[in-house]
């Protein structure tokens, strides 16, 4: 059974040149690791990751495992990771199967196979994940309406995390949320009035060249996240 993982890490002082030069040299090494079907090293931006200046003290990594054993022998036992807990000043890693997953990321929708999450239910905690590639020439509008937007998710109720992740500065751009419900994360979707405009202005202006959107149930949590575990008395087993 294939799994999905994100994991957000926070550097230690002093590992900020370290950390960018691995956004050239790890993909390489990570394209050998046995198992992993799809990956992104992403970087982060200031305020909470939704601010168009980047945060040079954090970033994420997201995979897609043939199997969960896969995953658990990169993460216990790779040497590109292991370079990356020593240092880290904390790392949160949560468990994804997907719920639903449109569009492409890369010309292709990673998340797009069979789990046995089905129709999470409405009490139990779901992520979500927006990307999307963003045309040149709509990149002013975008930070205008997307920032203060993106930003304000995080205050959400029901939200227990909410990040900011990209591909590149300013163009390739993505936010993971963690709601403590799927009943939450619709409530949120479907009332929020500045929501609801900003999907409206993407679409009557075309602003993406490439976009996806994915709904996880969350399978597990474990580790920190701005000094706390987000998902803790809301979960079961491992986390």
């Amino acid at each position: 059974m294939h799994l999905t993982t994100l994991t957000v890490f926070t550097l230690k002082p002093g590992h900020r040149r370290w950390a960018l030069a691995q956004m050239g040299t790890a993909p390489p090494q990570l394209q050998r690791v046995p198992g992993l079907r799809f990956f992104k090293l992403l970087g982060s931006g200031a305020s909470n990751g939704f601010g168009a200046w980047p945060n040079f003290d954090r970033y994420g990594f997201m995979a897609v495992w043939e199997d969960v054993a896969f995953a658990e022998a990169f993460f216990s036992r790779n040497p590109v990771w292991a370079a990356y807990q020593q240092r880290s000043a904390e790392q949160w890693t949560v468990r994804l199967a997907p719920i639903k997953s449109q569009g492409l990321w890369d010309g292709k929708n990673p998340f797009d196979y069979s789990s046995n999450a089905g129709s999470a239910l409405a009490e139990t905690p779901v992520a979500v994940l927006t990307r999307a590639s963003i045309h040149w020439r709509k990149i002013p509008r975008f930070w205008k309406f997307v920032e203060p937007t993106s930003a304000a998710l995080a205050h959400a109720v029901g939200v227990r995390a909410a990040i900011g992740l990209g591909e590149l500065p300013l163009v390739r751009q993505a936010t993971f949320s963690v709601w403590e419900s799927a009943r939450a994360m619709q409530e949120y979707a479907y009332k929020d009035a500045k929501h609801r405009e900003v999907i409206k202005l993407t679409r009557r202006e075309n602003w993406y060249a490439e976009e996806l959107f994915a709904r996880f149930q969350v399978l597990s949590s474990e580790g920190t996240i701005d000094g706390r575990e987000p998902l803790g008395e809301l979960l079961t087993g491992p986390g």
